[in-house]
């Protein structure tokens, strides 16, 4: 078995809430494309999760959410805000502008990734002339590439910001589970009830093997979501294995549970490096990630000695947590970082 690494949450293998749940779906035959016990089961878990009857639907991966939201809430000639760093521009092969036919991605530069109300104003209202794409959309992040957390009153100030200029608020959660956990609120309290239109809610970097869901808390968005989900490949014949997991992982609370294991696991190795030379937190630990600064001396030594870890933001090194962190590993990074930085400055 390879040893245990945090490059990327993605690493993890699937938690027991989600496996156990697929085995149990696992047994006999049951009806297909999502008309089975299991997609319905799931789909209720969640609006009992969310206190709201929203439409729900199931697809295979986080960039698939995204783009068939966001194609949903604009048009072809529209455009969607979002910060610099979100992951709909950086990561997503330009899919949010492949599956809307084109409505263009209207970035924010930002010191740490999170979206402003004065940001979104100052673009939505710099040109209105019919050569510009009309704003539509605005997609927030939470927690943000940069690990970061909108609060629940920044995400009601952007919310109504966004109504007064006519626009629908999306919201990406890869890693939901981890920003309630950390904001120790409620899901309803960080979406429908602070004036979210949409969720892409992330199931596998919560400990599914492959699945995410998106939630429109505004059904008459959602008018026609299932053909796009169809046309797009992401219409599951055998729904019941994407459906599954989120029953087991909703059922006593267990997403959340494991979204507070990650979290904390990403405080200890922030902890354990803070007295070391030359390393520098770059952002405020906030959910399951932790962003250092190290010289590149340091970094080599580190990869020299078995470690994976991504560079991708502003050059500094990402550690990012899952469900099935081990505590030992996190003190041999630890360890491995202080020797590595100590040896670098010749203590």
């Amino acid at each position: 078995m390879t040893a245990q690494q945090f490059a990327s949450d993605n690493y993890a293998g699937i938690c027991p809430a989600a496996f156990n749940a697929m085995m149990e779906a696992n047994s006999g035959s049951a009806v297909s494309y999502g008309q089975d016990n299991w997609t319905s089961r799931a789909a209720d878990a969640l609006r009992r999760a969310f206190e709201h009857d929203a439409d729900v639907y199931f697809v295979f991966n986080g960039t698939a959410a995204n783009s068939l939201a966001l194609a949903s809430l604009c048009r072809s000639y529209e455009s969607i805000i979002a910060a610099d760093f979100a992951h709909i521009e950086t990561d997503e092969c330009g899919a949010p502008e492949f599956f809307s036919n084109g409505a263009k991605i209207l970035t924010v530069p930002t010191q740490n990734g999170k979206l402003s109300p004065l940001a979104i104003r100052t673009i939505t209202e710099s040109r209105n002339d019919i050569h510009f794409p009309r704003p539509a959309v605005v997609t927030i992040t939470q927690p943000t590439e940069t690990g970061l957390l909108y609060t629940l009153d920044e995400i009601q100030s952007i919310s109504t910001t966004c109504r007064e200029l006519g626009l629908k608020l999306h919201m990406d959660g890869a890693r939901f589970a981890n920003a309630v956990a950390a904001l120790n609120c409620s899901p309803a309290d960080m979406t429908w009830r602070v004036g979210v239109d949409v969720l892409c809610c992330g199931g596998t970097k919560g400990g599914m093997g492959i699945g995410e869901a998106v939630l429109f808390f505004n059904r008459d968005l959602a008018r026609g979501f299932d053909y796009r989900c169809k046309q797009a490949g992401q219409l599951a014949s055998k729904m019941r294995f994407l459906a599954a997991p989120w029953v087991g992982m909703l059922q006593e609370g267990r997403w959340l549970d494991y979204a507070r294991h990650a979290n904390s696991s990403a405080r200890l190795l922030s902890r354990l490096l803070q007295d070391v030379d030359g390393i520098q937190l770059v952002y405020p630990v906030e959910a399951n990630a932790v962003f250092i600064s190290m010289p590149p001396d340091v970094g080599l030594k580190l990869r020299s000695r078995g470690w994976l870890f991504y560079e991708f933001i502003g050059g500094a090194a990402r550690f990012m947590f899952a469900w099935d962190a081990d505590r030992n590993r996190i003190e041999k990074l630890a360890q491995d970082i202080r020797e590595c930085s100590y040896s670098d400055t010749g203590s």
